[in-house]
């Protein structure tokens, strides 16, 4: 059995993910031996379903195709992150984000889904799409979560919460169809990351309703104050998402590698997604590097992936 990874960033992260997925296939001897990447998941934006992330820039026609083309050619799936939960009838029809499901409609890209009429449309319109159940939902009940899983999901991405509580991870019958999010940023319980989710969802609609009025200007949320109820003081201040990996190491949710292989996988579960479309790319690559490399080649690995990154000019080297 493989040990799946789901990348975040097919989009900004494109060139990042792109030749670390070179470099598992080229070198190897420098990663663990049962590495798999399962999906590149991410959006084009100014997408207005997105959600978990808050994502601005633009994305034209031509490059969506290329990065379609780039990672399916490499049997890897994309997975659209069309979690906002914000989403309204009179949302479904936009031109944009059913441009790029008619780009990726071939049989191998998925969606990750958290509004039920989002969901609906996407299942009715492009059948040929593989749904997974978000972790923006935050199902942290047992019952809840069994639920979920009897449902007709690909995946269904587990919340952070029930993290190396195994005794009640054992008690799960549908273990393959579980993604576990191994390097969850959040405080662990945080009662804030659904109002978090909402928010990023409400700036995620004014970006995209400013992209379309005013182009040429500086999006500033404060002018759109259709939005201003999800507007929260406690999530503006969250720092959690800018936490590094040593840092999410102290956190009791903290997924390690000898976990995953030593627990996780016996149990049945080989789904795991990496959190960070979000992270500066030196954050990223740490993580990377913390997942799939074997520990005695990860300084060596980490040496040549950012020599390789500066060659293609992704990240800049001062001589």
């Amino acid at each position: 059995m493989t040990v799946k990874f789901h990348l975040p960033g097919f989009a900004q992260n494109y060139m990042l993910n792109y030749i670390f997925i070179q470099m598992i296939k080229a070198l190897p001897e420098y990663f663990y031996d049962d590495v798999e990447i399962a999906s590149v998941y991410g959006v084009f934006p100014p997408a207005i379903w997105n959600g978990g992330r808050m994502k601005f820039g633009k994305c034209d026609r031509n490059y969506i195709k290329q990065v379609i083309k780039a990672f399916n050619d490499k049997k890897i799936p994309l997975r659209f992150t069309f979690t906002n939960p914000l989403i309204e009838e009179r949302h479904l029809k936009d031109d944009f984000c059913n441009m790029i499901m008619q780009l990726a409609d071939n049989g191998m890209n998925e969606v990750i889904t958290a509004s039920p009429i989002l969901e609906e449309y996407i299942r009715t319109t492009y059948p040929s799409y593989k749904v997974t159940s978000s972790t923006c939902k935050r199902i942290t009940d047992f019952e809840k979560l069994s639920e979920e899983l009897d449902k007709d999901y690909h995946i269904v991405v587990v919340d952070y919460d029930f993290n190396n509580k195994f005794e009640i991870l054992e008690k799960i019958k549908n273990k393959e169809k579980c993604e576990i999010l191994v390097n969850a940023c959040c405080n662990p319980e945080c009662k804030l990351r659904s109002i978090h989710y909402r928010a990023i969802g409400a700036e995620q609609l004014a970006y995209a309703e400013h992209i379309r009025r005013k182009p040429d200007r500086d999006f500033n949320f404060y002018e759109y104050n259709q939005y201003s109820d999800y507007f929260s003081p406690e999530t503006e201040k969250c720092e959690c998402m800018n936490r590094t990996l040593f840092q999410i190491k102290n956190l009791k949710t903290h997924v390690t590698p000898e976990a995953i292989r030593e627990k996780y996988m016996p149990m049945g579960f080989n789904q795991f997604k990496i959190e960070g479309r979000s992270l500066e790319m030196l954050n990223l690559i740490e993580h990377y590097m913390y997942y799939m490399a074997k520990p005695e080649c990860r300084d060596e690995a980490r040496y040549l992936f950012l020599c390789q990154l500066a060659r293609q000019g992704i990240i800049k080297v001062p001589f």
